[in-house]
Order: structure tokens, then sequence, then C-alpha cells
């Protein structure tokens, strides 16, 4: 019962949401980012942890704007996940648009799979939206099912009417198998902190050494995809362009771990130009390297 009644909350949100005009939208974002900064105080410690660590060179002015724009941003992003359920296609490609998609033509020609990586930077989100509409590949977005099996299954289902398929974690492997004879796009937003540390990659970020997924790199190697990195920039409240790049071409003759550390590298640099714009309310850093210690008998 509980189940359903948040699906029924989540329901009546999606539909209130997709009432209103975006004005009214972003007045509502402006009052839930104070509401979550200022009243609830949601991860704020956190948040202020990351930014400390992150940019030790910064003011703890510097650092206080890019706190309370980060949760603007937040505010945003979930408000515009919300009306993403309901907005047209044709308001898609305006407010969320790949600027190079040609990029991709040659790899689609040749029926070559692709592996897209990206972040939580910007609104990530609507990214299911626009690459179902915007790329000629079959966008198959890698993803951590919701614990309500309800909008869980509504997720998956809205996101396959604009033509990108949603598959869970645990099928990752089996997703790559059984569609490498068509030509796809692996969407990975992976820059989350790994559950399993021994298949981690330990990569220099921010000056922190930090445990990456293994994911995009193990299956990079394993079919030899070219790897692209997806840039999500916001022009205006609202607004995002969206730019490819290739990041690795031949991923088998590339180093173990240098695919990951490359995309680290990218990701850092998109983050250190719009710094606001990433999620700084996760503990990316809460998991530290471990040592072996040699015993001396």
């Amino acid at each position: 019962m509980v189940t359903v009644f948040y699906f029924i909350l989540f329901l009546f949100s999606v539909v209130l949401v997709s009432l209103l005009p975006w004005w009214l939208i972003y007045r509502y974002s402006n009052l839930m980012a104070i509401l979550l900064h200022d009243v609830i105080k949601y991860r704020v410690k956190v948040t202020q942890s990351n930014l400390k660590m992150a940019f030790p060179e910064k003011s703890l002015g510097e650092l206080k704007e890019i706190e309370r724009k980060s949760y603007l941003n937040l505010a945003d992003i979930s408000v515009e996940a919300l009306r993403g359920f309901t907005i047209k296609n044709s308001v898609v490609r305006k407010k969320h648009k790949i600027l190079n998609p040609e990029l991709l033509d040659h790899y689609f020609s040749r029926n070559q799979s692709l592996i897209g990586v990206t972040g939580h930077l910007n609104n990530w989100e609507w990214g299911a939206l626009s690459a179902g509409i915007q790329l000629k590949h079959h966008p198959i977005a890698i993803y951590k099912p919701l614990s309500n099996k309800l909008i869980d299954w509504f997720l998956k289902w809205n996101r396959s009417l604009r033509g990108t398929e949603l598959v869970p974690t645990n099928r990752t492997y089996e997703t790559f198998y059984n569609n490498k004879h068509r030509p796809c796009i692996y969407i990975m937003v992976a820059d989350q902190s790994p559950s399993n540390l021994s298949r981690a990659y330990w990569i220099n970020f921010f000056n922190q050494e930090t445990a990456c997924l293994h994911g995009p790199e193990k299956y990079a190697r394993m079919y030899n995809y070219t790897v692209i990195y997806i840039d999500i920039i916001r022009v205006n409240r609202g607004y995002y362009t969206v730019e490819l790049s290739v990041l690795c071409e031949n991923p088998k003759e590339m180093a173990e771990g240098k695919i990951t550390e490359l995309y680290m590298k990218r990701l850092e640099e998109s983050i250190r130009q719009r710094p606001e714009s990433w999620l700084w309310t996760h503990r990316r850093w809460k998991r530290k390297k471990p040592h072996i210690v040699n015993e001396t008998r």
C-alpha cells in the first residue's frame, strides 16, 4: 500500500508540474532551493566538506557562492525532471540541444556501437529524452533501479516513448551481448562511488584518490567500442546544450585504467568550468584506497 501511495503522489506531482508555466516552475524551484539549503539543510555539511576538498585555493566567500548556486541547480534539476515526463519532443530539441550529433554518423554508417560517458552535471536527466530523438544510434541508458517498483516501471515506460531504453545495472553484461549486432550508444553516468572497491579504478580526481566505477572501461575494452564524452552545459535557465567529443577511439590499445583516467580528467575540467552545476551533495570521497601493509617477521 505504501508503494502505491507514493506512486499516486508521484503521478500527482507530474500532472501538477505539467500544468504550470515555466516561469512559475522556476519560482517554485527558487523556494525549493532555499528550503533545501536553509531550512532542511539537506546534506549541507557534506556539500561544504566536498567543496573545501575540491577547491582549497578558493576563499570562504567563493565556496559559499558555489554552495548556494549548487542548491539552486539541484532544485532546477528536480523540477525539470518532473516536467520531463510530459514535455514535448519539439521543446526537448530546443531546451536540450545536441550541438554535433553528426559526430556519431561515421560510426552509425559502419554499424558500430559506442559508449557515452557523462556525469551528474547540469540536467543529465533530460539526456534520456534528447538522445532518443536526436541521435541515430539506439540509446541504452544503464541506471540504478528505483526502490519504488511502480515509479521505476513508469520511468522506463516514459523514456521508451522517446526511444531510449533503460537497463538496470545488473543486466549490463547481457544487454551488451544481446545488442552487439546493432548500433547502440550505451549511456553511463559514471561519477558515482562504486560499491565494490575490489573492482574500482583509483584515479586522482580534484587532487583526491577517488574510487571510480569500472563498468565503462570494462565494456569499452571488451567490445573495443569508441568512448564518447557527453558534456552538458547550461546556457540559460532551463536551456542546455550537449556537446559530444571522442574520448578514446580504440580502447583495446589503451593501458588498463587509462580510459577511466581520461574520463575523470575530462569530467573534472567540465566541473571546474561550472562548479555549481555538479551534485556536491553526494559523499564522493567517502571511500579510502586500501593499502597493503607488509608485515616483517
